[in-house]
């Protein structure tokens, strides 16, 4: 495995231990629909929770939120649609964004709630 996907494992890690921390039940983690991928599919009491999670080395210049464009935000929202669809889900959605900046063993961890919405086409 590549640093990258190291340390990009260690972010959807961190990102599913705090969402478990916080209530949420994890669904699924790096769940595809096709060539598109869900980071992690968590659910709580009102919404069913679509993260999208962005990890960088704190050296890294570019805020990992601008990672999650419009081209990127529309793969998501198209997996989460076959994702409803084959669950079954009643539960309003929402499209977060999980950034994770690390210093080696140190994480900064923010929770972008409704980073998006499922309007574009």
């Amino acid at each position: 495995m590549s640093d990258s996907q190291i340390i990009g494992q260690t972010g959807e890690d961190l990102a599913a231990s705090y969402l478990k921390k916080n209530g949420y039940t994890i669904r699924h983690r790096n769940w595809k629909f096709g060539k598109h991928e869900l980071d992690i599919i968590a659910e709580n009491r009102e919404f069913v929770v679509f993260a999208e999670v962005k990890t960088r080395s704190s050296g890294f210049l570019m805020d990992p939120r601008s990672a999650v464009t419009k081209e990127k935000q529309r793969s998501i929202i198209f997996a989460a649609e076959g994702y409803i669809r084959i669950y079954d889900i009643n539960k309003d959605s929402r499209f977060d964004v999980i950034t994770v900046i690390s210093d080696g063993d140190n994480h900064e961890l923010d929770h972008i709630e409704n980073a998006f919405y499922p309007t574009l086409r």
